[in-house]
């Protein structure tokens, strides 16, 4: 039912909007975030709630929703960028400071998601979803276990593999492999992971270069492995229980996604309102059992294997829910995104599209 979500969102919003009434087109947030990174009962829900119409829209990566906010090509009030980009989007004075006032379910959120390094001092960014990089790979196509990101780069696996269609992920994916850290300012090490992709993508390892269309190859078996995110992998697996999902020995990316408001939204109050809601405990309990990502609301997180088991009838399987929520000893092999300077990131910018020509 959630590979539906994508294609039907935007028509059921547009539907609520207009048969809200009572003058609510006045109240209106505009909401930029993931493609099934969204329980839409929770749209309607707070519709109906707060006389507030929700214009919900997607972006396909960071990437993406940066460049359509710089080109002046958005509306949006509220985005969901994540960590590494709301700290760019900080230093390049995109977001607004929040009103916590208006945001009193803050406090729910857990201190080890407060004061990172992207927002240090907690005031342009709310913790929506945190998580793992990793792999995904179907065991019965590979003929055996996976567990480095070595696989990407094999051409055992040629013509097998769909590489992720995001520069920070890819490049970082092989940077890690190579042994690096995956914010290395370094020309020489970020150009040894780029040929290393570019090596891979010549020898015809790579099926493609996607973001959500891997939902459909994996799950139908048209792609053996790709690297992706343990929110969507669990997704995949519950239309394909032969997937798996691996964080490589060689370690990997952690991390946060995060609700901001640009500094020029038209709809500030609004904004918080819909920040406020999505952040409680019931809301982000729906939204982990419909999205599949773990919360930074601690007391939802504690709750959610009794909820899974009450709402599903059956118990939350332990190994995929630390498949959602990595435990410590994953976590202390991963590191966090960090904002690269100006000449590092126009770098990533060239050879990414060089790697996609």
């Amino acid at each position: 039912m959630k590979k539906l979500f994508v294609l039907i969102l935007a028509l059921a919003l547009t539907l609520t909007a207009c048969s809200s009434g009572g003058g609510n087109e006045d109240r209106v947030v505009n909401v930029c975030g993931w493609g099934e990174n969204i329980d839409p009962d929770l749209i309607e829900q707070f519709q109906k709630e707060t006389g507030i119409t929700v214009n919900y829209q997607t972006a396909e990566s960071n990437e993406t929703m940066y460049a359509i906010i710089k080109q002046g090509g958005s509306d949006y009030d509220v985005i969901v960028p994540s960590d590494y980009m709301i700290g760019q989007m900080i230093a390049e004075d995109m977001l607004a400071e929040l009103d916590f006032s208006l945001i009193p379910n803050y406090e729910k959120i857990d201190s080890q998601y407060k004061n990172l390094s992207f927002d240090p001092d907690n005031k342009y960014s709310v913790p929506y979803t945190w998580g793992t990089l990793g792999i995904i790979y179907n065991p019965t196509l590979v003929g055996g276990e996976i567990d480095s990101w070595s696989a990407l780069f094999d051409t055992k696996y040629a013509g097998q593999v769909g590489m992720i269609g995001n520069p920070r992920d890819a490049i970082g994916a092989a940077l890690l492999y190579l042994g690096y850290s995956v914010n290395t300012t370094d020309e020489a090490e970020i150009r040894e992971a780029y040929k290393l992709i570019a090596d891979a993508r010549d020898a015809g390892v790579y099926q493609g270069f996607f973001m959500d269309e891997l939902y459909d190859k994996m799950e139908a078996g048209e792609t053996a492995i790709c690297t992706y995110y343990a929110g969507d992998f669990l997704s995949m697996h519950s239309n394909n229980s032969d997937l798996q999902f691996v964080v490589p020995k060689e370690g990997s990316n952690w991390f946060v996604d995060a609700m901001c408001v640009l500094k020029d939204a038209e709809h500030k109050t609004e904004a918080m309102e819909w920040i406020n809601f999505i952040c409680s405990t019931d809301a982000c309990l729906a939204n982990m059992d419909f999205i599949w990502y773990a919360s930074p609301n601690a007391e939802a997180l504690e709750k959610y294997p009794a909820y899974y088991e009450e709402n599903n009838g059956e118990p939350l399987d332990e190994e995929l829910f630390q498949v959602m929520a990595a435990p410590k000893e994953v976590l202390e092999n991963c590191e966090a995104y960090l904002n690269l300077p100006s000449e590092t990131l126009q770098l990533y910018t060239d050879l990414w599209v060089d790697l996609r020509i």
